[in-house]
């Protein structure tokens, strides 16, 4: 089991534990169960992505899963998770307006999410700000965007040119300005993460993304060992274990002192 317990239990947490330099961890679940073991391991933040789509009812991507299962999947992981601080995905065209954004950000809050997540760079920003004046935390997620990948050809690493990374520079701080409480910032350079995580002020997390971010995320079955072609940037912590929790209790373990990710499970 994990020497560590969870560090963030608000959103407050996060704020700190980025200004005190302490590592956080965040793992994807999707009912309760996997939520209470997560918690158990020392798990600090737990998403309900969209993610599901493809690891939960097999699609081919995440733009099939509907507002209706991330509303149930939320209300799952809040009752195995009664305390700790939960995310939750709004699923594709969901915040096209503000008036749908905040239609459907405060269902999945009512579903019991603590924040919510958007995609999209800074074209993102107003819906950001009306919903954090509307009491809403929002994580806004740049880089790799999932919800965009017919349109990408792939899931394909961001911010390699110059010109590429100015772009997401410019989106880190247009969200952070806005009123974005935190960043998720997916398959880039690590440079560019590290660049990004010292200059805006707000926690950001990486997944693809190196060591210079304040905190990583996971998909739980990539953890587990259960996807046949995982990302480079993964690694199967269930292996050499015997149980599920003592695979996600080595994965925050090696959150927390560093050891992952290395170099080679990362973006130079």
């Amino acid at each position: 089991m994990s020497m560590h317990a969870p560090i963030a239990h608000s959103l407050r947490d996060v704020w700190t534990a980025k200004a005190e330099g302490r590592p956080m961890v965040m793992l994807t679940a999707y009912d309760a169960g996997f939520a209470q073991l997560a918690v158990a391991a020392g798990v600090d933040m737990l998403l309900v992505g969209d993610s599901l789509g493809m690891v939960v009812q097999g699609a081919r991507d995440t733009l099939s899963v509907s507002m209706a299962d991330m509303r149930y999947h939320t209300e799952l992981v809040r009752r195995g998770a009664p305390t700790a601080l939960v995310m939750a995905d709004m699923p594709f065209l969901s915040d096209a307006t503000v008036e749908s954004a905040r239609l459907h950000a405060g269902g999945l809050m009512q579903a019991g999410a603590d924040i919510v997540k958007i995609e999209g760079g800074a074209a993102k920003a107003e819906i950001v700000s009306a919903l954090t004046e509307s009491g809403i935390p929002v994580c806004a997620h740049i880089g790799l965007l999932p919800q965009r990948v017919r349109q990408l050809g792939g899931y394909r690493v961001q911010g390699r040119s110059e010109d590429d990374a100015a772009r997401i520079l410019a989106d880190a701080h247009a969200l952070a300005d806005a009123g974005a409480a935190m960043l998720l910032i997916e398959c880039v350079p690590s440079a560019l993460a590290e660049r990004i995580t010292r200059q805006v002020r707000v926690p950001v997390i990486g997944i693809g993304a190196g060591q210079g971010v304040d905190g990583q995320v996971l998909v739980m079955h990539d953890v587990l060992g259960m996807n046949p072609h995982p990302p480079r940037f993964v690694r199967d912590f269930l292996r050499g274990r015997g149980a599920v929790v003592d695979a996600f209790s080595a994965y925050v373990d090696a959150v927390r002192t560093r050891q992952f990710p290395a170099e080679h499970e990362s973006y130079a």
